[in-house]
């Protein structure tokens, strides 16, 4: 994965970025494990949660692996 964005899943996110689950959880989002990572976007977990995306990604990027 060259890139996340608000269109990733967050169980690809986990995949792409050793450091994700520990960036989300940060963020207020602790339900990396349930059936909702593998559907839910990005995008959509920010909006729940209010968080800001632009720098959310910002974050989840600096450690993806290529």
């Amino acid at each position: 994965m060259a890139k996340i964005t608000k269109d990733t899943l967050i169980i690809d996110c986990l995949r792409a970025n050793p450091n994700s689950a520990e960036i989300l959880q940060a963020a207020g989002m602790f339900c990396l494990g349930c059936a909702l990572s593998h559907g839910e976007t990005i995008e959509e977990a920010v909006w729940v949660h209010g968080n800001d995306l632009d720098a959310l990604l910002a974050k989840l990027n600096e450690g993806v692996q290529e």
